[in-house]
């Protein structure tokens, strides 16, 4: 029933989605910008803590909610973890009404033809299959486009809607997530090759095959409208991919029916220092301005 409802929210509801995944390597840099030192913690265990007890601090403050976030995408990680006596997924939907995501990729390849491929996966059925038995309703997995290359355009895409096709298999959405770095010299022309290339694939979906998108915010505005009206799209979200907030923001309100998924954007100027109500503040200032964005 809940995947049901959930289904409807992510289809109708305005809002966006919340990245909570920073992962392993990310992760320290995430807990610098928040004013957590690496003299801290020591070791990836206490790493992962400290890590925690930030999206923690994030999902508990009563601006996040699902009144304005549709839902938040996880690092396995946090799905392991408990928030207030409750599994992570379970905290988020059952408390807040938000809808719960994973990252389920391993990180990068190294750069081949001018793009990151996924590392490989062996363990993703597995994984799956815990993540639908915890209540999660879909995942993400991301690859990285440097350059106007169609060779690593096509190998990024193909990868990507092949292991999609796999995670639909699980009865999860999976969210496709081919990043166009912002610093390559060829952004719109890489947008162009992966605009081309992932319509293609849509193409070939079945009828009741529903996706969702994670693109960078694209240089010409309404860009993807073809990939947001197609009908195996469920929704297209935007990355703020090292954007500012206000840029993001700016960026994204010019592309209609797109809608926000913030990871350093939303958790900007957030601090663990700052008192409780400072905190709450700011994020319900955060997720105001990141709501506007996406109601475009």
């Amino acid at each position: 029933m809940s995947f049901e409802q959930q289904l409807l929210k992510v289809r109708t509801q305005d809002g966006f989605i919340a990245a909570l995944d920073q992962s392993g390597g990310s992760t320290p840099k995430a807990l610098l910008a928040y004013g957590v030192e690496g003299s801290e913690y020591s070791g990836d265990d206490a790493m992962f803590a400290k890590v925690h007890e930030m999206r923690t601090r994030i999902m508990t403050t009563p601006a996040f909610n699902g009144d304005r976030i549709l839902g938040a995408i996880l690092f396995e990680n946090t799905m392991d973890r408990e928030v207030m006596g409750h599994g992570t997924s379970d905290y988020l939907w059952n408390s807040k009404r938000i809808v719960p995501f994973l990252k389920c990729d391993k990180g990068l390849a190294d750069e081949v033809d001018g793009a990151q491929v996924m590392k490989p996966m062996p363990g993703l059925d597995d994984l799956l299959k815990r993540a639908k038995g915890l209540g999660v309703f879909g995942t993400k997995m991301r690859s990285v486009i440097k350059s106007a290359n169609a060779t690593g355009v096509k190998a990024v895409v193909d990868q990507q809607f092949e292991v999609g096709a796999q995670i639909s298999g699980h009865g999860l959405v999976p969210i496709i997530e081919p990043e166009v770095d912002i610093h390559s010299d060829t952004k719109s022309e890489s947008e162009k090759m992966l605009r081309d290339g992932i319509m293609e694939h849509l193409d070939k979906l079945s009828n009741g095959t529903q996706v969702m998108l994670k693109l960078t915010l694209p240089e010409e505005d309404n860009f993807y409208a073809p990939c947001i009206a197609h009908k195996n799209v469920l929704r297209v979200v935007a990355l703020s991919g090292g954007y500012s907030r206000d840029e993001s923001n700016a960026r994204l309100s010019r592309n209609n029916a797109m809608i926000a998924s913030f990871s350093r954007a939303l958790s900007e100027g957030l601090n663990a220092k700052q008192s409780d109500s400072d905190f709450d503040a700011m994020m319900n200032t955060t997720i105001q301005s990141i709501f506007e964005a996406s109601r475009t």
